[in-house]
């Protein structure tokens, strides 16, 4: 079992380097393919619209694929769109690898979630879901910076390279470690888009929306908030942005046990401190230290808000997981784009560059209210548990998402 989990963590590693390290190369990209900078941004969102397209799209081709057989195939394809990624001679073609290699991510995690759950005994079920969420974590610490580093040493599509080297580290220990789970009866795509349609999976999706775009309404502007307010040099951020790192893993290695033993509790309590964390920074960005206590904390709750998530849906989804797990992180990536759409918003509205903190903090309150919500909805029925395709729950468990 440890083995298994450290796979789908190293898996993760590498969707966590490739995500974020384009952001860091933007320049060297430009001058490599012969575009501005600005237009390099759009390697991005071709990532990002992979991800939406991807999830419920390959989730539902490979609704009937046992799900070891379904990681090793879209954990290829991983690969290979990274290596296209590297050899893409043009933007144009660059573009179109970067949206190849988005297309798996969503299905990767939504897949590997409902893998790591069935690993362990249903009490410590979202445990091992963190700890695949901690491979995502780390590469922020190590992952982005190296490939950063590796790329403007050695050249853009280096950093790419190194993506692929790790996808297939990854595919290797996929199956060698992972055992063999077979699908339920009731597997197929008509019953994944049936458990989609349960109105606390929407409600689910909209908290990841709304409540994570918060975190990211900051999170997208985190370096040009420091260098203008804080005073800090361009070639310091790089250590702030690892040190946010640092506070997504302290996050994620609570969120499991927390997640475990109260769910929505974790969720409520999560988004209300993300909150309190957003609103405190606008008034510490000013100054260096409180500045970095404050982003370390922003940080944790951001990724104390994604497992509790992770497992509600699945717990809402009931015996059909996969694709509430995989469109998940559909939802984060559309919080991703919101979140910075509205923290540019009231930066261009000339509100300071101080001002996303409380846009997000905004959103992360609308997403409490969601969570709220879904939580009063749901307390007339107790059947709440994470139900693996057929699998049973001890009536204990009941207990932890109501």
């Amino acid at each position: 079992m440890p083995l298994a989990l450290l796979a789908l963590a190293v898996v993760a590693f590498g969707i966590g380097t490739t995500e974020f390290a384009t952001m860091g190369l933007l320049p060297q990209i430009a001058d490599g393919v012969g575009v501005s900078v600005p237009h390099a941004g759009n390697l991005v969102s071709a990532y990002a619209l992979g991800v939406v397209v991807g999830a419920p799209l390959l989730t539902g081709i490979g609704a009937r694929i046992p799900h070891k057989r379904l990681l090793l195939l879209l954990s290829g394809l991983f690969v290979v769109g990274n290596a296209a990624s590297a050899l893409a001679p043009d933007f144009g073609l660059l573009f179109a690898a970067r949206f190849l290699a988005g297309l798996p991510h969503g299905a990767l995690f939504g897949v590997g979630a409902v893998v790591a759950s069935r690993l362990v005994a249903p009490g410590r079920a979202a445990r091992a879901v963190s700890k695949m969420f901690l491979g995502l974590t780390v590469a922020n610490i190590i992952g982005v910076p190296a490939s950063t580093a590796l790329g403007q040493q050695l050249g853009w599509r280096s950093a790419y390279w190194a993506v692929t080297a790790i996808g297939l580290v990854a595919l290797l220990m996929l199956a060698c470690f992972v055992p063999h789970q077979p699908r339920g009866r009731q597997s197929g795509i008509r019953t994944e888009l049936r458990a989609m349609g349960n109105r606390q999976v929407a409600i689910g999706m909209a908290v990841a929306v709304v409540g994570f775009g918060g975190f990211f309404a900051v999170y997208s502007y985190l370096v040009p908030m420091l260098t203008n307010l804080t005073g800090m040099s361009d070639s310091s951020t790089t250590l702030v942005l690892a040190l946010y790192g640092v506070g997504m893993t302290l996050g994620t290695l609570i969120a499991g046990p927390l997640t475990d033993r109260a769910l929505r509790p974790t969720l409520y309590a999560g988004l209300a401190l993300l909150a309190a964390a957003l609103v405190t920074f606008y008034f510490t960005v000013h100054s260096l230290v409180p500045a970095l206590v404050t982003i370390t904390f922003i940080g944790a709750m951001g990724s104390l808000i994604t497992t509790p998530v992770q497992m509600l849906l699945m717990a809402k989804a009931k015996d059909a997981p996969t694709m509430a797990a995989a469109s998940n992180h559909s939802a984060f990536n559309l919080a991703n784009a919101g979140g910075a759409w509205i923290g540019g918003l009231v930066i261009s509205a000339g509100w300071g560059w101080a001002a996303p903190s409380l846009a997000g903090a905004a959103l992360a309150l609308v997403g409490l209210a969601l969570a709220f919500t879904g939580g009063l909805m749901d307390r007339g029925d107790r059947r709440s548990e994470v139900v693996m395709e057929g699998s049973a729950v001890p009536d204990r468990e009941t207990r932890t998402v109501g």
